[in-house]
């Protein structure tokens, strides 16, 4: 009886310490994954000495791949540059842009899985977005609009309110969300990115492809026969984004930014872009003093 009693305490002794294991294994993890979850940004790029930037590698202007130089270049990519070296004069410490060609729709969980500190990808803030990112002052203002063939016959976003009609969108953004507000009898097929939905466009997949106009005066100059219509039916204010809860990550880029328009570096670069895209009045974009 004797043996039987200390059999079972030594069964009962196994189990307690192998629940009390896997307890602590759990609060490991879940420790680890908090750590990660709150990991200060501006900590981590100022002891790294790099801040990876998630940029667009389709988007003319903005961030298009140059296939000399093997990294997208645009307006985006440059201001990224330029807010990395004055965080890094505030900072007392030479910093080193990196950009990373970064899709729509996989920007927001690089962030949050740290494989980027940064985005700056023509990202619109909504209330939707900032419950799971954060995002600095407005960097850009644009609105949407629609990229329909010259010959289309369409000339405003009434025109595609039909069953018959398909809006093409890009996955990630806010353009299929107006569409279906504002002309709720249209279909929206989302596409990858803008050059398949250029595609899809050509290819009459589609009647308008509708993004921000600021994007799609650059798919104009890029593809002749091509043109925007109806004016702008939304405003929107583009945002550098981080990952949730780093405010001094986003205090240090609001005060760059500052610095950047004030000291006319923001002016120069939409001078460089935009001055001779037509269409586009670009000193409408200037920073006015």
């Amino acid at each position: 009886m004797e043996q039987i009693k200390k059999r079972r305490f030594g069964i009962w002794a196994a189990l307690t310490l192998a629940l009390v294991l896997v307890l602590f294994t759990a609060w490991a993890l879940f420790r680890v994954q908090q750590n990660q979850r709150h990991q200060d940004t501006l900590d981590r790029v100022l002891k790294s000495g790099t801040i990876t930037w998630g940029v667009k590698s389709d988007t003319k202007l903005f961030g298009l791949m140059d296939t000399k130089e093997g990294e997208p270049e645009g307006f985006d990519v440059d201001l990224a540059r330029a807010v990395t070296k004055e965080i890094g004069r505030e900072k007392g410490k030479q910093l080193k842009a990196k950009i990373m060609p970064t899709a729509t729709a996989s920007r927001i969980q690089l962030l949050k899985s740290t494989n980027i500190d940064a985005t700056i990808s023509t990202m619109t803030i909504t209330p939707e977005r900032a419950k799971v990112v954060d995002f600095s002052q407005s960097y850009f203002s644009a609105g949407q609009s629609l990229l329909v063939a010259q010959n289309s016959g369409i000339h405003s976003l009434q025109d595609l309110n039909s069953p018959k009609k398909t809006v093409l969108a890009v996955v990630g953004t806010t353009a299929a969300q107006q569409i279906k507000q504002l002309a709720p009898k249209a279909k929206i097929v989302a596409l990858q990115d803008y050059a398949s939905a250029m595609q899809a466009l050509k290819a009459g997949q589609g009647q308008a492809v509708s993004t921000d106009n600021a994007i799609l005066f650059g798919l104009a100059a890029e593809n002749p026969g091509y043109h925007l219509v109806g004016g702008n039916y939304s405003q929107a204010s583009y945002g550098i984004a981080f990952s949730k809860d780093q405010k001094a990550m986003v205090k240090a880029t609001n005060n760059a930014l500052d610095r950047i328009k004030a000291d006319g570096t923001y002016n120069r670069l939409i001078k460089k872009w935009f001055q001779n895209i037509p269409g586009v009045d670009w000193h409408q974009l200037e920073v006015k003093e």
